[in-house]
């Protein structure tokens, strides 16, 4: 059994958190695949799929249109981090104004959307 810590790839960061994600780019619909997992039993990466092709920034822009609606986030309060060219990215996500300061909440926040999802089991 996984540590509720280890069940997302999400780590906390002095303005919200960090999330590693795997990115496929021109799959048949915009959606979470669910958790890739390392050999430790560690979350190593949210799988993602996104229709749009991976050229002129438009899958990392549905990467986060996709994060947005799943999470119910503020497209503002997301980002690129890392890997703008890669499959393998990092998302950033802003401390939201009602659990600002507290990224364990916003941990838990995202964690619950993904549970009640089927992502996360």
């Amino acid at each position: 059994m996984r540590a509720p810590e280890d069940a997302l790839p999400l780590r906390p960061t002095s303005d919200g958190v960090r999330l590693a994600v795997r990115l496929t780019p021109r799959a048949r619909a915009d959606r979470v695949d669910g958790i890739r997992y390392a050999a430790d039993g560690r979350a190593a990466a949210l799988c993602v799929a996104v229709t749009a092709p991976p050229a002129d920034n438009q899958a990392n822009e549905a990467l986060l249109r996709v994060l947005s609606r799943d999470w119910r986030i503020a497209r503002r309060d997301l980002a690129i981090a890392g890997g703008h060219k890669s499959r393998d990215k990092l998302a950033s996500i802003a401390s939201i104004a009602s659990i600002a300061g507290d990224p364990a909440a916003l941990i838990a926040q995202l964690t619950a959307a993904l549970t009640t999802a089927g992502t996360v089991g």
